[in-house]
């Protein structure tokens, strides 16, 4: 049975109303989790599962335990700051004060087994909550991490698409074109959802993050004492890409590893240690210690101005990210211009 959940406007609101800047790694992270246990989507999602399913980290089972295929996921797991570093967002959720996950622990489905997991985090037993912070980290890293940038991909060309709608016609226009399971009946925004809430924004606004896991409708909050959210579903667009890409992209991880292979298919374009674990969905540390293996191999080059270091790909590296495989006999040491 569909039902409704509406949410209500003042003028205020439709003012203060905004698109997330991009994909949310908790949300894309949360919602990946939904995805893949219940084995639907389309053909971007099933590419993203293939993959998936064979490189999930073994604490991944405590997080299912905690997400289930379907229904309500702990608010906590998705903080209200729109944290677009994965690591940012990680600390934050493993620092949730212990009645904040009780509140939210004790809306988990009651007909589902009591898992341990869960029941050693509502207890706040030692190194719980430090293990679900290592839990999510692995999983983004391994999971999520390589497939990334066509998460960005995604989710940016259709928050441009929204935000020139919603410069040309406002935020009336904005809400008016979301996709039709979420209807604009003035001043309310309905939404197919699996159960009746109202969310009433009460002149705080709403941020609206488009999702490249979220399908079919969208979703919010249980509790609304945060920051109003409501994800919404963008539509796939399957890039065309070669015949073998995903092969390709298969054996890199399988030769150099998931987070090099991430770093390295993120050095399409040149970038700071920072700008390349945005894109791989890594924490700063973990790229800096990760360039500098594919760096002593000859795949990536390295140019520092005062504290900036710049890393682009070499002829090596970027052989290796287009076929898979390269002989490195085949190319000459890299030579700075000028030598």
């Amino acid at each position: 049975m569909v039902h409704v959940l509406r949410v209500h406007f003042s003028g205020e609101d439709l003012g203060r109303t905004r698109l997330a800047d991009g994909p949310l790694p908790m949300w894309e992270t949360i919602l990946s989790l939904h995805r893949f246990q219940r084995r639907d989507g389309g053909l971007l999602v099933r590419r993203w599962r293939s993959a998936a399913s064979r490189a999930l980290p073994p604490d991944w089972r405590l997080l299912s335990a905690l997400v289930p295929p379907a229904g309500y996921f702990p608010d906590f797991l998705t903080p209200p700051d729109p944290f677009t570093d994965v690591g940012e967002a990680v600390t934050h959720v493993a620092a949730t004060p212990r009645a904040t996950v009780r509140r939210d622990l004790a809306h988990l489905d009651r007909r589902r087994t009591p898992a341990p997991f869960a029941d050693a985090l509502w207890r706040g037993a030692p190194l719980a909550y430090e293990r679900l912070g290592a839990a999510l980290a692995a999983y983004h890293a391994a999971v999520l991490a390589p497939f990334w940038s066509r998460v960005e991909e995604q989710v940016l060309a259709d928050r441009a698409r929204r935000a020139a709608r919603m410069l040309g016609e406002g935020t009336e226009g904005l809400l008016g074109a979301l996709p039709p399971a979420l209807r604009w009946r003035p001043p309310v925004l309905e939404v197919d959802y699996p159960v009746e809430q109202d969310l009433v924004l009460g002149g705080r606004g709403l941020v609206l993050v488009p999702s490249f896991f979220c399908l079919d409708t969208g979703v919010t909050l249980l509790h609304d004492d945060r920051t109003p959210v409501l994800v919404y579903p963008v539509e796939h667009r399957p890039a065309a890409e070669p015949p073998g890409a995903q092969a390709h992209r298969l054996s890199l991880a399988a030769l150099l590893g998931h987070t090099r292979a991430a770093l390295l298919e993120a050095l399409e374009q040149s970038g700071s240690t920072g700008a390349l674990a945005r894109r791989a969905g890594v924490l700063p540390s973990s790229a800096s210690q990760h360039l500098a293996v594919l760096r002593d191999a000859g795949l990536v080059r390295t140019v520092r101005s005062g504290r900036t270091a710049l890393h682009s790909r070499t002829a090596m590296g970027a052989a290796l990210a287009r076929r898979g495989y390269v002989n490195p006999a085949a190319f000459a040491p890299d030579r700075e211009p000028g030598e």
